[in-house]
């Protein structure tokens, strides 16, 4: 797999999902409506815009990048 370099805010986008995600795997069932609607958000948007093909490397990149 070639390494893709992403823009800037697509690569924040990951790094707010990945954010995302973690505080809703450690919020309490029932305060988390918020969470989830910002997690399918970020999703949509990172698989609008990110091939499938290259969302490994956007995931390695922004964690590398943090």
């Amino acid at each position: 797999m070639a390494h893709t370099e992403h823009s800037r805010d697509i690569v924040q986008a990951q790094r707010d999902w990945i954010r995302t995600y973690n505080a809703l795997a450690e919020a309490p069932t029932g305060s988390n409506t918020r969470l989830r609607r910002r997690l399918i958000d970020l999703s949509r948007r990172l698989v609008q815009d990110v091939p499938r093909e290259q969302r490994a490397d956007l995931r390695q990149q922004a964690e590398k990048d943090r």
